[in-house]
C-alpha cells in the first residue's frame, strides 16, 4: 500500500481524495516547472555556445588574415618575398616566450575569479 494508493477502504473521505488529488497536482505542477527551468538553462547555454563559436570562427579568420595582411606588406616595404612573414613569426615567438616566462597564472586566476564571481546566484531568479 503505497502513498499514492487508489484502493477504496473506509478512511477515505471526499476531503481526502480532494488532498490527495491536490497534492499530486501539485508535485505534477512542481515536476512540470522544474523541466521546463531546466530546458530553459539548456536551450541558454546552447545558444551562448554557438554564438561564442561563431564570433571565434569570425575572430580567427579576421587574426589570420591581418597577420597575412602585415607579412606581405612587410614583404613589399622591405623587397623581399619572406622577411615580412619572419618579423611577424618573431614577433609571435617573442609573444610566447614572455608569456612561458613572465606571466604567472594567478594573474589569469584573479581576472577567472572576477569574471565568474556568483554568476550562479545571479542568474537564479527564484525567490528564496
Amino acid at each position: 500500500m503505497g502513498l499514492f494508493s487508489t484502493d477504496d477502504d473506509d478512511t477515505k473521505t471526499p476531503r481526502t481524495d480532494n488532498i490527495i488529488g491536490n497534492v499530486k497536482g501539485y508535485l505534477d505542477t512542481r515536476i512540470d516547472l522544474v523541466r521546463l527551468e531546466v530546458q530553459e538553462k539548456a536551450k541558454v547555454a546552447l545558444v551562448g555556445t554557438l554564438h561564442g563559436v561563431a564570433m571565434a570562427a569570425i575572430g580567427l579568420f579576421f587574426f589570420i588574415f591581418l597577420n597575412l595582411f602585415i607579412a606581405l606588406l612587410l614583404n613589399d616595404v622591405l623587397d623581399s618575398p619572406f622577411w615580412g612573414f619572419g618579423i611577424v613569426a618573431a614577433f609571435y615567438l617573442v609573444l610566447l616566450i614572455i608569456f612561458v616566462v613572465g606571466v604567472d597564472k594567478k594573474l589569469f586566476q584573479g581576472l577567472a575569479d572576477k569574471l565568474m564571481n556568483n554568476t550562479i546566484y545571479k542568474s537564479d531568479k527564484r525567490q528564496a
